[in-house]
């Protein structure tokens, strides 16, 4: 499934975490249990937290990302007459999201990529979240530094967000490549001007709409061969 275009070999690589680092499943087990059960009530509650994200981005009206979860699980059940608390909420998304493990190509490529290439990582979630999320699925030592979209309060796919990233990081847009499970943060990521890489894990699919991204894989043992080759 391995496509790549020609592109120079990247000064950094900057992985996005949850998805595309760490396996949802077992909070999407506990948000389906919150929500009576019904499993095919998760796509919608994932997309209501990320619309409104860009809700907050777009009305400049900043909240943290886990607490948008909570008020998106909160609406998904109120619109399907499930009753649901906010410490409910709270008790199905937190914990869970706090303590996932990494997918199972995640360590041994960030091992091997890390021989050639400095890594960090760029979430919408908190700084505190991503630092427990890090420390829990043993990838801190991976990393020379995570970065959070909450220190400028503007949501990926923004493309302030990724410009801020870039300012950070002290390269040009060519200069790094922007991995994630996501389309629409590889869209953002590439009309930044970023070199990108989309994993294709099960259930997701890029923006028809976006430009292509540079790397499309299956997961990251696959990147990390086809970077090993440049």
């Amino acid at each position: 499934m391995a496509e790549s275009q020609h592109q120079a070999k990247p000064k950094v690589i900057v992985f996005d975490v949850n998805e595309t680092l760490l396996d949802l499943e077992q909070m999407q087990g506990s948000v389906a249990k919150a929500l009576d059960g019904n499993t095919q009530l998760l796509p919608l509650w994932f997309s209501t937290m990320l619309h409104h994200s860009l809700v907050s981005t777009v009305s400049n009206d900043y909240h943290d990302f886990a607490d948008i979860g909570v008020a998106a699980l909160m609406m998904v059940a109120s619109n399907n007459q499930i009753s649901l608390t906010k410490e409910q909420a709270k008790q199905a998304i937190v914990p869970p999201l706090l303590s996932l493990p990494a997918h199972t190509d995640v360590k041994p490529a960030l091992a091997q990529l890390k021989q050639d290439y400095k890594l960090v990582s760029f979430t919408n979630s908190s700084n505190n979240g991503v630092k427990a999320q890090f420390q829990h699925a043993g990838l801190t030592d991976y990393f020379t530094h995570r970065y959070s979209v909450e220190d400028i309060k503007v949501y990926k796919p923004d493309l302030r967000a990724y410009k801020w990233l870039l300012e950070q990081l002290n390269v040009a847009p060519h200069e790094a490549l922007m991995v994630a499970a996501h389309g629409w943060d590889v869209a953002g990521a590439k009309q930044a001007g970023m070199q990108t890489a989309f994993i294709a894990r099960p259930g997701k699919a890029l923006y028809p709409l976006a430009k292509q991204p540079d790397y499309i894989v299956k997961n990251l043992e696959e990147l990390a061969l086809l970077l090993a080759q440049k």
